[in-house]
């Protein structure tokens, strides 16, 4: 359990550093969170394009 948070802490600082080249808004922060937990929740997700036309569809 505890190597997990680690790993996920370790990934999300990467993606963090990466994406926004270490420029951070801290007003944004839940933003940047809610957008990474979605990434991570969907990395294994073999419809990522089906997603997209569903919400064109609405």
């Amino acid at each position: 359990m505890v190597l997990n948070v680690h790993r996920i802490a370790s990934l999300l600082k990467r993606w963090l550093i990466g994406t926004h080249q270490s420029y951070l808004n801290k007003n944004k922060l839940g933003y940047y969170l809610d957008e990474y937990v979605f990434r991570y929740n969907r990395r294994t997700s073999t419809s990522s394009g089906l997603l997209f036309l569903r919400l064109i569809e609405q």
